[in-house]
């Protein structure tokens, strides 16, 4: 397979995920897990299943081949979000070092994901370096993004910098906000996701003036997430093709600003495998190829 990641926005032609069946296992490990991982709810491992099982079958009904990642004794709960372990750009994958201890296991599970369908691995971060997947975004081909929080540090970006080489033209650190502090996710795909290249959707409260400015010059239409709807991730799109994405049910006022800017929204219900442990459609997806 050849890797062409360096979009967020054009058509999703395959796609990683990890079945929850395979990151929960069942409902004691559930149980196990979930209060130290800091979700806030207990999952229902049964509904769980039930909810992925119709989350994957979008992928099916856009026409996208999905690969599934499978279980590992390394991983936990949080490797459902397979987004974060791994970054693709142009000539593969670069695999991320962790911010949250817990997922430590997670990119060198990754790493033999990738090998066995055909990507690439560039490189990886490492020594004190920390990179998430859910703290890099595509502006467009030759700009990234990437959030500056407590998943993702400075030593991280620095790496990743290296690594795209001349693939980019920018590597663009984006301060993120305390919010609820280094135990709470936070990503900056929690306040922005681009939907076409030139529409995103974004929580502008906590969204960095320059960044904010640094979209608007480039000429993108800002998708305003309502404060009611931030904590239900309203601001965690998943493009699967220009103007068209998937989002979490439950968030009506950014699904009718998303359809009045002209996408086309796909829902799903995410109680047990999104809403719970803080993770959206972007978060339980790893895009391999766009075209």
């Amino acid at each position: 397979m050849s890797a062409l990641g360096q979009s967020d926005t054009l058509r999703l032609r395959s796609v990683l995920l990890k079945h929850v069946r395979d990151a929960f296992s069942d409902q004691p490990t559930v149980d196990a897990q979930w209060k130290s991982l800091g979700y806030v709810a207990r999952p229902d491992f049964a509904a769980a299943v039930a909810e992925y099982e119709a989350f994957a079958s979008l992928f099916e009904q856009i026409g996208a081949e999905v690969h599934e990642a499978p279980a590992d004794v390394g991983t936990g709960l949080d490797s459902v979000f397979v987004r974060d372990a791994a970054v693709i750009c142009d000539r593969g994958a670069i695999l991320c070092r962790m911010g949250k201890s817990a997922r430590d296991g997670e990119p060198g599970a990754m790493e033999r994901v990738l090998r066995g369908v055909g990507v690439p691995i560039v490189g990886r971060i490492g020594g004190a370096g920390r990179l998430e997947g859910g703290d890099v975004a595509w502006i467009d081909e030759r700009t990234v993004a990437v959030g500056r929080g407590y998943r993702t540090n400075g030593e991280g970006i620095r790496q990743l910098r290296g690594l795209l080489g001349s693939g980019v033209d920018r590597v663009v650190p984006v301060p993120l906000p305390h919010w609820r502090g280094p135990g709470d996710v936070f990503h900056l795909m929690s306040m922005f996701s681009p939907v076409d290249r030139d529409l995103a959707v974004v929580y502008s409260p906590l969204l960095p003036v320059p960044f904010r400015d640094l979209l608007c010059q480039r000429g993108y239409q800002l998708v305003e997430v309502p404060d009611e709807e931030f904590e239900t991730m309203g601001c965690n799109v998943l493009a699967v093709g220009p103007r068209r994405c998937v989002a979490l049910e439950g968030n009506p006022l950014t699904r009718r600003r998303l359809e009045a800017a002209g996408a086309e929204v796909h829902v799903y219900r995410g109680r047990e495998i999104s809403t719970k442990g803080g993770g959206g459609p972007t978060c339980l997806t790893r895009p391999l190829f766009r075209a």
